[in-house]
């Protein structure tokens, strides 16, 4: 037990929400917003105004930063609660193995979150209507079965493409482009939202590769049957730098909607996540692979301004 933070404190929560991984929740908001604001500007129906676009940004911004942070509380709570969380452990600390959050504690700062979580996201109803309730009871739905059920049987990949990459790209470009009126859904969903929220489901999965190939042997003992446990540690430093180069490449057909810096900028994250790969071989196993975590982090922000850039202009 780590006694250098005191129990329950702020800086304990401060560190159970991993303020490092809430750039993987800013990426599909900024992509999706940057795709919507082209859309917008170019059909010149739906001016842009505060009122109609500010508000359900910032909605969907807020949603997605405590939806992550509850999947993190609810993350560290289950993993203690499974004995997956010990002392061999090779990722960052967490809170309630360390003793930093009792589990008591912990059972109502998601109860917390989660009620935090659903008040912000009610009022895109407004926005999108009724889809919206649904597309938040299912992002709150997973992130307790994500940790409970599903990271054992191999399916957080699958998982991460899904709600970190099309449902809140797919939402954010939603409410941006939804009729005032609920009279059409004409400008409700596009191709190229859809294949965006897949694009940045795909680089974002790198996280979650790097955090499997890192904890391969303690997962093996756990039971948890990740990808990078079924597959091997050599396959799966491979998967990583592949969907890197896939992501890169899915962004030609942007051309095909007049958005040719989104085929062209995102060339340029290849070469930190190639330089980040390299190191990911080179270290291969230990502690030292939470510094290609914090750099694959780093890249999928790049990779999320590179592409909302292109998609904007």
């Amino acid at each position: 037990m780590d006694t250098t933070v005191k129990t329950n404190s702020i800086k304990a929560w401060i560190l159970a929400a991993r303020p490092k991984t809430l750039s993987g929740a800013a990426v599909p908001v900024i992509v999706g917003l940057a795709l919507a604001f082209s859309d917008i500007l170019t059909d010149g129906n739906y001016p842009l105004t505060w009122s109609y676009n500010g508000i359900p940004a910032i909605l969907c911004l807020l949603f997605a930063f405590l939806m992550q942070i509850d999947a993190n509380f609810i993350n560290d709570f289950f993993d203690c609660l499974k004995g997956t969380d010990r002392e061999d452990r090779l990722g960052p600390k967490r809170a309630c193995a360390e003793g930093w959050i009792t589990m008591e504690a912990m059972k109502h700062g998601i109860a917390a979150t989660t009620v935090a979580s659903c008040a912000v996201g009610l009022p895109l109803i407004l926005f999108g209507g009724l889809h919206m309730v649904w597309i938040g009871l299912a992002c709150v739905f997973f992130a307790f079965l994500y940790t409970t059920k599903l990271s054992y049987l191999g399916l957080g990949d699958l998982l991460v493409l899904v709600f970190f990459g099309i449902v809140p790209v797919g939402a954010t470009y939603f409410v941006q482009l939804y009729p005032r009126t609920f009279t059409t859904e004409a400008y409700a969903i596009t191709w190229p939202a859809i294949l965006a929220g897949f694009i940045v489901g795909m680089v974002t999965d790198n996280l979650l590769i790097v955090n499997n190939f890192r904890d391969r042997e303690q997962d093996k003992i756990s039971g948890k049957n990740t990808l990078i446990v079924r597959m091997g540690a050599t396959w799966g430093q491979r998967l990583y730098l592949a969907i890197g180069i896939l992501a890169v490449l899915l962004c030609i057909p942007f051309v095909f909607c007049n958005h040719w810096l989104a085929a062209l900028l995102p060339v340029l994250y290849l070469i930190p996540h190639f330089m980040t790969w390299r190191k990911m071989v080179r270290i291969w196993e230990g502690r030292e692979l939470n510094a290609v975590l914090g750099a694959t982090a780093r890249n999928i922000l790049i990779f999320g301004i590179l592409l909302s850039i292109g998609l904007f202009f």
